[in-house]
């Protein structure tokens, strides 16, 4: 018997009744026991995933087998109707004259190519075009040890699932062993104040907070005070989020960022802009005010379950050019998962 999987064995026997008994006590080292468990962990999530996509997945597959209905080879008719599909599917106008002109010129290469090899070319296509702004197979936040406090300034609309995705993150940041502190820097609804102290509880992290009309850049300030005297390793700011206009929203998230960088001169470290998928288009609509207004660093996409509008993921990621680094698939604590392109993509895509 081989054990190269575990670092250390040792054989041994053992009577029972007189009848030797060869044994082997292993030894399993913590690494290999967190790779085990990972393992597990990914089957685990890789079903959250397949579900959350279902709406979206049968969606799509519904559009697409009436956009080749009859057909048995790729032509201009049956690119045209993909194109409806994808734009339909919440892609995006841009992002899907992008995913056709990629098909096109396969088409004209390849001379012949059959409807039933559309879906196995899609996945190739989208798969490429979100390896553009994500960069190897799964891209979470990291946490520098030459940062500390790392700190994440979380930006977007009420009711994308802000704080709740404040939330998931201080629990998958303190798993890992980090030591974390909330600010509760939205202070124009006491509701945002209070469900940030509900997930605070939670998660068992220290909250900064102050009344309800204070200055956002007064609580974010006291935060990062309070994390540098208390030695944490990540701190995770939620701000206002009002759809008020440009200007206003670029100088309360400017005055937010300077007063920050009085206690941590670079800081913020990462700004996470949270959209929520459920929305479609108007997805897009916000990404393009934040990004305006503030330089975001990257996205978490949430509510992708119990939606048909999962395409938004692809659409997003190609037009802005940042990486998608969360996304929602369910309303559990461990339901925030990190984007993974390809287990994206196979998800999507599985028949």
């Amino acid at each position: 018997m081989q054990l190269k999987n575990f670092p250390i064995a040792t054989q041994g026997t053992y009577c029972i009744n007189k009848t030797p008994l060869t044994f082997l006590s292993l030894t399993i080292s913590k690494e290999h026991k967190m790779s085990l468990f990972k393992n597990i962990f990914s089957k685990e999530k890789k079903e959250t995933l397949d579900k959350g996509l279902e709406k979206s997945k049968s969606s799509f597959f519904g559009k697409l087998g009436k956009a080749v209905a009859g057909k048995s080879k790729v032509d201009d008719e049956v690119l045209d109707n993909l194109e409806e599909v994808l734009v339909t599917s919440d892609v995006g106008v841009n992002t899907t004259l992008k995913i056709i002109e990629r098909i096109e010129e396969r088409v004209s290469r390849d001379k012949y190519m059959g409807t039933d090899e559309l879906n196995g070319i899609l996945r190739e296509e989208i798969a490429g075009l979100l390896s553009e702004t994500n960069s190897g197979d799964a891209s979470e936040i990291t946490v520098p040890t030459d940062k500390k406090p790392y700190v994440i300034m979380v930006v977007g609309v009420n009711g994308v699932g802000k704080t709740t995705t404040i939330g998931k993150l201080a629990h998958q940041f303190k798993n890992k062993g980090f030591k974390v502190v909330l600010g509760a820097a939205d202070t124009f609804r006491a509701a945002a104040i209070d469900q940030l102290e509900v997930w605070a509880k939670r998660v068992d992290v220290p909250i900064v907070k102050q009344k309800m009309g204070s200055d956002p850049a007064s609580v974010a300030f006291d935060t990062l005070n309070s994390a540098v005297a208390e030695n944490a390793d990540v701190v995770l700011v939620d701000t206002a989020g009002r759809l008020h206009n440009k200007v206003n929203l670029m100088n309360e998230l400017s005055k937010v960022k300077r007063v920050m960088q009085k206690v941590v001169p670079d800081a913020p470290h990462e700004v996470l802009l949270v959209l929520d998928g459920s929305t479609g288009q108007n997805a897009f609509e916000q990404a393009k005010q934040f990004t305006k207004a503030t330089e975001v660093t990257s996205l978490a996409v949430t509510k992708l379950d119990g939606t048909a509008k999962g395409g938004v993921v692809i659409g997003i990621s190609d037009q802005f050019q940042i990486p998608v680094k969360y996304i929602g698939v369910g309303e559990g604590i461990e339901d925030l998962q990190v984007f993974n392109k390809f287990e994206f993509v196979d998800s999507f895509f599985k028949l």
